[in-house]
């Protein structure tokens, strides 16, 4: 099974063949499926996806100066005038997020970089 930032740029390149429609809340509800099938297969999330699980949303909140108890999806739907901009939208927000990550993990352990996230 694929991780998840490989799942998402699959996604992003050829949304038909894993989503349908290119919409926000099919994306969404596919990566919970995806994060619920590796959990009931018994395989860990690696570092990246529990980032992904865990500061994302407190990082669009920030971003945006909101504090909802909606999804990341609703947040960036609210934020595009329709569910395909929104779609495109997570992707640009999603890249910014991990550039943020990135830099934060690698400036606290320069030494360690092999061991750090690869996007």
């Amino acid at each position: 099974m694929s991780d998840l930032l490989t799942i998402i740029n699959k996604i992003k390149t050829k949304p038909g063949m894993y989503i349908g429609q290119p919409t926000i809340t099919n994306l969404f509800m596919f990566l919970v499926g995806y994060k619920t099938a590796r959990r009931e297969l018994g395989i860990k999330p690696n570092e990246a996806e529990l980032i992904f699980q865990k500061e994302f949303q407190p990082w669009l909140q920030k971003h945006f100066g909101v504090e909802t108890v909606n999804s990341w999806a609703k947040i960036i739907s609210f934020y595009t005038i329709d569910e395909k901009e929104a779609f495109n939208y997570f992707f640009e927000l999603f890249d910014e997020f991990f550039q943020e990550k990135l830099v934060d993990i690698y400036s606290q352990s320069p030494m360690q970089t092999q061991e750090k996230i690869v996007v």
